[in-house]
């Protein structure tokens, strides 16, 4: 049997054992061996075989493994709290002015300011929640006003 297809069904098992594990290594591992297998399809002596395994091994393990954990680690980035209340819009309740006013954001009602200070954002207009100020949002219109 040929050295590169030994390469390569060991590939094709390590693939199958990562999916089930789930470890990254092993999976890594698969790679290197398909990176043996096709220096022995390309007619690569053994040798050269074995040392194209080791060295994609040992970059897999070492270099992209560690990207790859803290990458889970890390997780999606999820805003919740105030922070996931900017960037949203509301409605405006009470006129919005530099001091005062009253929206309704994501279903409740919140206090309000207008980023603008020389702004006044009448009753029903859209508005853009810019930033939370502590139990105040700071909002700017979302159309040009009259």
């Amino acid at each position: 049997m040929e050295a590169w297809l030994l390469w390569l069904i060991l590939a094709v098992v390590l693939g199958i054992i990562e999916v089930f594990t789930l470890t990254f290594v092993l999976g890594l591992l698969g790679v290197a061996a398909l990176v043996a297998a096709l220096l022995g399809a390309i007619g690569m002596p053994v040798a050269v075989q074995i040392i194209g395994f080791v060295a994609a091994s040992a970059a897999g393990v070492y270099m992209v493994r560690p990207i790859m954990r803290r990458q889970l680690m890390r997780g999606p980035m999820v805003l919740s709290g105030t922070d996931a209340l900017v960037g949203r819009s509301a409605v405006v309740l009470q006129p919005v002015d530099r001091d005062k006013g009253l929206i309704k954001l994501s279903g409740e009602e919140w206090s309000a300011r207008s980023i603008d200070e020389d702004l006044v954002i009448p009753v029903g207009a859209h508005v853009d929640v810019m930033e939370i100020d502590g139990a105040t949002a700071v909002v700017y219109p979302r159309e040009a006003l009259p």
